[in-house]
C-alpha cells in the first residue's frame, strides 16, 4: 500500500503523523511510504532520517494525497486538506467529528474512509489512541494554569502551591479519567490543594489509595460542582463522552460568579468543551476573559510539546496502520472489533453512532459497510 504522511497545517501544529521508526515498520512490511518535505523538521526529525527509514520525500501536500492509498495525520484535516480526500481513501488520524459539523459535511462528501484515533477502543475498555495525548493535556493543563494565574498573564497573581505561611491555590479537577489523573498528578507535585470530581465512587476510591489526604475526592453532582468551582482559582475540565459532544457541566451563571482572575483550562474542548463559557482557540491565541475568568481552550494542546507528543503517540497508532496497510480496512475492521470502533465516516456514510446523533445523520452501522 502507499501510505502518505502531509505536514500538518493547524495553527502550531507541529507533531507528524509517523516517525522514521514507524516508517521503517510499515516499509519492513513491503509498503511504499511517502512523506511530506520537512513533515518532521520542527521537532528535529529531519528529511534524511525518513529517507533512511525507507521513506519518498514528496514536495508538496497535494501529491501526498494524490498518490497516497492511506492518509496518516495527527490532527483533523484541515479544510484545504478535506478537498484533497477521494472516494475509497483511507484517513487515519483524530477527527473530532461531534463538534465539528463543517469538518464532518466535507468527510462525508469525499467518500473516503475515515478512521478516528480518538474512539478506537481496547480490549481492557479505555480509548487506547487517545490515552497518551490526554496524559500530556492532562500535565500541560496544570502548566498552562499556573502560568496563566500569574499577574503579567491576567491572573490573580497566585502561586499554585503558595509559599511557607500563605495558602496554595485551590485546584479543581472534573472528571478522573486519564486527564483528570494526570493532571491531579501534576497539581499535587506543585503543591496545589486538589480536589477531583467524578460520578464512578470506584475511581475515586481508587485515587483516595494512591494519593490519600493529598487529595479531596468529590461524588460530582451540581452541588459539589458549583461548591468545588466557586472555591477554585484554576478550573480542569477533563470530561469525556467518547465521539459525542463533551456535556456542559459548567454553566455560564457559575462563571460570572467564579473568582475574578481565576483560570479555567477547558481540555474537552477538542470535544466542544464542557464549560458553556468555552470556544476553541489556538496557541497563537490561547485565552479570552468571560466575567473576569480567563479561559484557556487550546485545542491541540499537545501540539506544544510535539516531539514527546509525536512519540507517544505513534507508540498507540502504528500496530493499527500496520494491520489497515497489510489487510486493507475492511478486513483489518472485521478481524479486530476495537479497531472498527474507530471508523466514523466511510463512503459517505456516518458510522459512529454518537456522531451521527449529535449532527442529525443517519446513522449507517460500520458491519453493513464492510459486507
Amino acid at each position: 500500500m502507499r501510505i502518505g504522511v502531509p505536514k500538518e497545517i493547524k495553527n502550531h501544529e507541529y507533531r507528524v503523523g509517523l516517525t522514521p521508526a514507524s516508517v521503517r515498520e510499515l516499509v519492513a512490511n513491503g509498503h511504499q511510504l511517502l512523506v511530506q518535505a520537512g513533515a518532521g523538521a520542527a521537532i528535529g526529525l529531519s528529511d534524511d532520517e525518513y529517507k533512511a527509514a525507507g521513506a519518498q520525500i514528496i514536495g508538496d501536500a497535494a501529491s501526498v494525497f494524490a498518490q497516497a492509498e492511506m492518509i496518516v495525520k495527527v490532527k483533523e484535516p484541515q479544510p484545504q486538506e478535506c478537498a484533497m480526500l477521494r472516494e475509497g481513501q483511507i484517513l487515519y488520524t483524530y477527527l473530532h467529528l461531534a463538534p465539528d459539523p463543517e469538518q464532518t459535511a466535507a468527510l462525508v462528501k469525499s467518500g473516503a474512509i475515515c478512521i478516528a484515533y480518538e474512539t478506537i477502543t481496547g480490549p481492557g475498555g479505555g480509548l487506547p489512541l487517545l490515552a497518551p495525548m490526554s496524559e500530556v493535556a492532562g500535565r500541560m493543563s496544570i502548566q498552562a494554569g499556573a502560568a496563566h494565574l500569574e499577574k503579567s498573564k491576567g491572573g490573580m497573581g497566585v502561586l499554585l502551591g503558595g509559599v511557607p505561611g500563605v495558602a496554595p491555590a485551590h485546584v479543581v479537577v472534573i472528571g478522573a479519567g486519564v486527564v483528570g489523573t494526570h493532571a491531579l498528578q501534576m497539581a499535587v507535585g506543585m503543591g496545589a490543594r486538589v480536589t477531583v470530581l467524578d460520578k464512578s465512587v470506584d475511581r475515586l476510591r481508587q485515587l483516595d489509595l494512591v494519593f490519600g489526604n493529598r487529595i479531596t475526592t468529590a461524588y460530582s453532582n451540581a452541588q459539589a460542582l458549583e461548591e468545588a468551582v466557586l472555591s477554585a482559582e484554576l478550573v480542569i475540565g477533563g470530561v469525556l463522552i467518547p465521539g459525542a459532544a463533551a456535556p456542559k457541566l459548567v454553566t455560564r451563571d457559575m462563571v460570572s460568579r467564579m473568582k475574578k482572575g481565576s483560570v479555567i483550562v477547558d481540555v474537552a474542548i477538542d470535544q466542544g468543551g464542557c464549560f458553556e463559557t468555552s470556544h476553541a482557540t489556538t496557541h497563537a491565541d490561547p485565552t479570552f476573559v468571560v466575567d473576569g475568568v480567563i479561559h484557556y481552550c487550546v485545542a491541540n494542546m499537545p501540539g506544544a510539546v510535539a516531539r514527546t507528543s509525536t512519540f507517544a503517540l505513534n507508540n498507540a497508532t502504528i500496530g493499527h496502520a500496520v494491520a489497515l496497510a497489510n489487510k486493507g480496512w475492511r478486513q483489518a475492521l472485521r478481524d479486530n472489533p476495537h479497531l472498527k470502533a474507530g471508523l466514523n465516516v466511510a463512503a459517505g456514510k456516518v458510522s459512529y453512532e454518537a456522531v451521527a446523533r449529535d449532527l442529525g445523520y443517519e446513522y449507517v452501522a460500520a458491519d453493513s459497510l464492510l459486507a
